[in-house]
């Protein structure tokens, strides 16, 4: 009987899986999720490894693969990965969030199973259960085009460089956590490190990559820390930005990139200098005392220290919107598929719904708290997307709590904060313009999971509706993440056109973590296979819906 059984399972697994599946190749990996003592700031800490390595591999991927990820959890906590800015077309069961799926438990192994559809650029994987992030156990994401597919650049690199820039606490994940928990904030980082490393600057350290003289090659690099913007330059040397987050951009050249929270890009780098030593800078913007680490790249061949005198990254904030505002969509590269992306006009579109999102801080019972339009979401013990899919939503949450439009009390008034799950229901397939309005005096990043969208706009003051005849209705970058400066305002346009539960996030942790954060839930109305996948035959299950019976599939 055991053995017919194990037989049924299999035979479901291979048919839900077939389903994600098609004829596209297929990367398979295996990662062991634990604990191991490293010093990134030269202080001995506890931090999460993937398969003994911190960062963790790098997922090498091309257009349309099918990633699978086998992930055995032997941390003491439970945990979940989310794979930021991969789209999960139809399949928001492997977002990875605490609202799409029960945590892996201590001990546990799930098995992920995405793909990468019609996707190309540079993402990359993290943590979402409690203050992992902070801890590490995070790594980069890469998706190639399809080789039938001509990729914009002049000359094809000779290589390429994953460079995860981050923040860092010396404090631990459990540690940070009990900072929170007790209504204290996490307090400032204590340096920067690069893929792990601070780096001494002494001209001692091992160098980290190495390059060929006369040849280009593509870096490609993501904000995974906890708090801060971070700015990257390499001494004697401009990077030509050909990618955002996905998309193919005008190929503009830098001295330096602000890289906010949560944010990828990748660049071009020409090895035509001095064959010696340089090193690739990464410091905090936007902060009293900026951290610093470096990183060395060695010309092969080259004689020579680098220089002790670090390039200067920019002042103040208005230098980060002008470099936003030079961001621009290459309207006649192709990107995954081989139509040019800017045969997609997303300016003739009629708006269906305006969200307008106001980010504040405030206190609850006397811990601190953080709200968009006055609701600091709280993750259920059900997941929101299992109880939508088990039928059990009225026992879980309520919808629509937060509203469209929000005003914050005037002057010193405290604001009312509601702590509850935040979920808006979305009519899918509409068109949507999200904006993001921050009152407060430090830069904010959100990621939006599920779609790309056009960042059409970010600029100081309030938000009117008659700002919208000064949005790039043209040549707008599509991506997931966008910045939004201090008293200033972010507007965003997007179709709803992906069925599932998709979070919008801040990408600061302790913002996340105490409730900035929310849940559109897009569902198809007609339970349909051409819309959504059904809850993957292992999936985790917990809360109110563990011994329930299973729902009806959905059917083509």
């Amino acid at each position: 009987m055991e053995k017919l059984r194990f037989g049924l399972v299999l035979m479901v697994l291979c048919l839900s899986t077939s389903l994600v599946k098609g004829g596209d190749p297929t990367l398979t990996f295996e990662w062991k999720v634990t604990y191991g003592t490293i010093s990134p700031l030269g202080v001995p800490q506890q931090v999460i490894l993937i398969n003994d390595k911190f960062p963790g591999p790098v997922i090498n991927g091309t257009s349309n693969n099918n990633i699978v990820v086998n992930v055995f959890n032997q941390l003491d906590e439970p945990f979940l990965f989310t794979w930021n800015g991969i789209q999960q077309r139809k399949n928001s069961w492997q977002e990875g969030t605490l609202g799409t799926n029960c945590p892996i438990p201590p001990g546990g192994n799930f098995t992920y199973h995405f793909q990468v559809k019609d996707q190309i650029g540079t993402f990359f994987y993290y943590p979402t259960t409690a203050l992992h992030r902070a801890a590490g156990g995070y790594g980069g994401l890469s998706v190639h085009s399809r080789a039938l597919i001509p990729i914009p650049f002049d000359i094809n690199p000779a290589d390429e460089f994953f460079v995860l820039v981050s923040d860092w606490y010396t404090k631990s994940h459990t540690q940070l956590r009990k900072f929170l928990d007790s209504g204290r904030s996490m307090g400032r980082p204590d340096g920067v490190i690069i893929n792990g490393k601070g780096g001494k600057g002494d001209g001692k350290d091992e160098p980290m990559f190495s390059m060929t003289p006369g040849k280009t090659y593509r870096y490609r690099f993501c904000n995974a820390g906890s708090k801060d913007s971070i700015n990257v330059r390499i001494q004697g040397h401009t990077m030509k930005l050909v990618e955002i987050e996905g998309s193919h951009v005008v190929q503009n050249m830098y001295d330096s990139l602000d890289i906010h929270l949560g944010q990828c890009v990748s660049v071009l780098v020409t090895a035509d200098k001095d064959p010696k030593d340089y090193l690739l800078v990464a410091s905090t913007r936007f902060t009293k005392e900026p951290h610093t680490a470096t990183s060395i790249i060695r010309y092969t061949n080259g004689k020579g220290p680098a220089s002790p005198e670090l390039p200067k990254a920019p002042i103040g904030w208005a230098w980060s919107l002008n470099q936003f505002r030079s961001f621009r969509w290459n309207l006649t590269a192709s990107a995954a598929r081989p139509n040019p992306q800017g045969s997609y006009h997303y300016g003739q579109i009629n708006i269906t719904r305006t969200i307008k999102l106001v980010n504040t801080a405030g206190t609850v019972d006397g811990k601190l708290r953080y709200a968009l339009n006055g609701i600091s979401h709280v993750n259920p013990t059900t997941p929101i997307k299992l109880a939508e899919y088990y039928g059990v939503e009225d026992k879980v949450f309520k919808y629509d709590l937060m509203k469209d439009e929000y005003e914050p009390p005037a002057g010193k008034a405290e604001e009312k904060i509601t702590l509850a799950p935040n979920v808006v229901k979305v009519i899918y397939r509409n068109y949507v313009e999200i904006i993001f309005e921050n009152h407060e005096k430090s830069v904010q990043s959100f990621h939006l999971a599920g779609y790309s969208f056009f960042a059409v706009a970010i600029e100081p003051g309030k938000w009117t509706p008659e700002k919208r005849k000064n949005y790039n209705l043209l040549d707008a970058v599509s991506r997931n993440t966008i910045q939004v400066y201090p008293n200033s305002w972010a507007a965003i346009m997007t179709t709803l056109d992906n069925a599932g539960l998709w979070n919008l996030r801040s990408n600061s942790l302790e913002r996340q973590y105490l409730g900035q954060q929310l849940y559109f839930s897009a569902l198809s109305p007609k339970r349909d296979l051409k819309d959504e996948y059904n809850m993957p035959d292992n999936d985790v299950l917990c809360g109110i819906i563990k011994d329930m019976p299973l729902p009806k599939p959905y059917s083509v």
